[in-house]
């Protein structure tokens, strides 16, 4: 009996292990990027994904940041045990918690947080999956520190606007940025199960600093709506992410694909709003045209609501309605 097929990922990391073993690709070189593998195989990116995985999980490549996957040195023959009396510190591999939560966002960046796992970072630094938890408990406790370690990123404006609602335009802005960096980051948080996360909440209570004479039930809604409102826009960030990796297309190629679909749709004369703007051209509608305009109109219903909590002064007047 024939035996299977290897499937598809495994051919090509035999391919590009054949062209490392041969010389055609030597220490330090760049492998095939994702995009690359997808291009030159016609696979999706989530096979292509899988291939640098299992090439880096190997030995056989290593990340070098700001340039890509190369090809690593050649492995020495380790010991079969340390030096009597010595034992292993952080120093032996280089690992500490920063770098291992740097490496981690690195992944989630890249491929998503569904893609995250103790072994796949791991094989960032070519070591086991245990060796990382010499520095964090486990993977919830991981994306925790990278979530935190995210909003340490962000930096607030000085001087910072004075208006309340151009502070809370300004902590929105900076919100949809960092989801923008990190595409994983809006829909691991939380609203029902909030994380304990000192700097994000520190970016919450600057946002809303400038909303005065509103009691402290109205102002957490106000601030809860308005970081509810980026991050649910901002979900689609990673959505979009893990379509293109399983697709093998960005949007607009998935949208080109879909056209002819659309198109007959259209023709039917029962949409007419869609319809509308059928013609208008591409960014019409887009999640940044999206996200601008939820922003006006929902600070437009929080100055309604600002105004009248002020005008009525703190007190019985200013409790939220039953």
């Amino acid at each position: 009996m024939d035996e299977p097929a290897p499937p598809p990922y495994r051919r090509i990391v035999a391919e590009i292990r054949r062209r490392i073993d041969s010389g055609e690709l030597t220490p330090g070189d760049r492998v095939p990027s994702t995009r690359r593998i997808t291009q030159e195989w016609g696979v999706a990116m989530a096979t292509a994904t899988k291939v640098l995985t299992t090439l880096r999980q190997e030995g056989a490549v290593r990340a070098v940041p700001g340039v890509g996957t190369v090809v690593a040195e050649p492995q020495r023959a380790a010991r079969t045990e340390p030096p009597r009396g010595r034992r292993p510190r952080d120093t032996d591999t280089g690992l500490n918690r920063d770098r291992v939560v740097r490496a981690a966002i690195k992944v989630a960046d890249a491929e998503g947080l569904r893609a995250l796992s103790m072994r796949r970072v791991a094989a960032e630094f070519g070591v086991s999956s245990m060796a990382l938890y010499r520095h964090v408990a486990n993977k919830e406790a991981l994306v925790l520190l990278m979530a935190d370690a995210a909003f340490a990123e962000v930096r607030l404006p000085d001087p910072a606007p004075e208006g309340w609602r151009d502070r809370m335009e300004a902590g929105a802005r900076l919100q949809w940025a960092l989801y923008q960096r990190h595409p994983w980051l809006a829909q691991y948080l939380s609203i029902t199960r909030p994380q304990p996360m000192p700097r994000a909440m520190a970016l919450i209570e600057w946002t809303m600093a400038r909303v005065a004479g509103v009691d402290p039930v109205t102002l957490i809604h106000m601030a809860v709506t308005l970081l509810n409102y980026v991050r649910s826009t901002a979900a689609g960030f990673e959505d979009d992410l893990e379509a293109e990796q399983e697709t093998g297309m960005d949007r607009n190629q998935w949208m080109a694909s879909m056209e002819p679909a659309f198109e007959g749709i259209l023709r039917s004369g029962s949409y007419p709003m869609y319809a509308g703007i059928d013609g208008a051209g591409e960014g019409v509608v887009t999640l940044e045209t999206v996200f601008e305009f939820g922003l006006a109109r929902l600070l437009d219903g929080m100055e309604v609501v600002a105004g009248r909590r002020t005008a009525a002064g703190p007190g019985p007047s200013a409790e939220l309605p039953a």
